[in-house]
């Protein structure tokens, strides 16, 4: 990784993330993977305890921002413009879930403490940014209704997709992809009818139970 002695905290906490999330297999979110990454690292650990005084949910969302960062560098949007949007959607979500692979105890210990009550607001917050970020990389532009019901439907799009991953065992993850097709497919059609639902006498059209349905689908 290369000297880290002068490294500011946030760069410290970002560079020691992936080493975090791989000892978070088997020492869970914890002070003790913390320590084990700094090891890892050739980190100062006393330095790198200091850097993720925020406990578990901070390694969490250091890891989560390595992910966005390196999901931008290799998926800039010169490189999806050439794609259909649910073919950048889906190249976007993908990405996600191979930079994960090999980690889905860490994910699925991850998953655990974010749905914690105290943790609600934090999760809710990361995986807006996540949306965000995903939907900025895809060309979208939207400032107006629309740029939040893309949001939040892609945000529900992925946790259910990674409550999937985490348990999926088939090969190559066939089950979570196949599962993510279907997902993207729904909201592809979601999002071409809706400007008719909008702009019809159907005012009374519930973002919520739609949301519902998608975070907890038939598989």
């Amino acid at each position: 990784m290369g000297d880290t002695a002068d490294l500011t905290l946030d760069e410290l906490r970002l560079a020691l993330a992936p080493a975090v999330a791989e000892a978070a297999m088997f020492d869970g979110w914890t002070g003790e993977a913390v320590r084990n990454a700094a090891d890892m690292r050739g980190a100062d650990p006393d330095v790198a305890a200091l850097a993720f005084k925020g406990g578990a949910m901070e390694m969490i969302a250091a890891w989560i921002e390595t992910v966005d960062l390196a999901m931008a560098a290799a998926l800039p949007p010169e490189t999806l413009a050439a794609m259909k949007i649910r073919e950048r959607v889906r190249s976007l979500v993908q990405f996600r879930l191979d930079a994960m692979a090999g980690l889905e105890e860490s994910l699925r210990r991850a998953l655990a403490i974010m749905a914690m009550p105290q943790n609600a607001a934090r999760a809710l917050k990361l995986g807006w940014s996540s949306a965000d970020t995903m939907w900025r990389l895809a060309g979208d532009t939207a400032t107006d209704y629309n740029h939040y019901t893309k949001r939040a439907i892609l945000a529900s799009l992925y946790a259910a997709t990674l409550a999937v991953f985490v348990e999926d065992d088939s090969e190559d993850k066939a089950e979570t992809r196949a599962f993510l097709d279907r997902r993207i497919e729904g909201v592809m059609k979601f999002e071409k009818a809706k400007a008719q639902w909008l702009n019809s006498e159907r005012e009374t059209f519930s973002v919520t139970r739609f949301l519902g349905r998608l975070r907890y689908p038939a598989r």
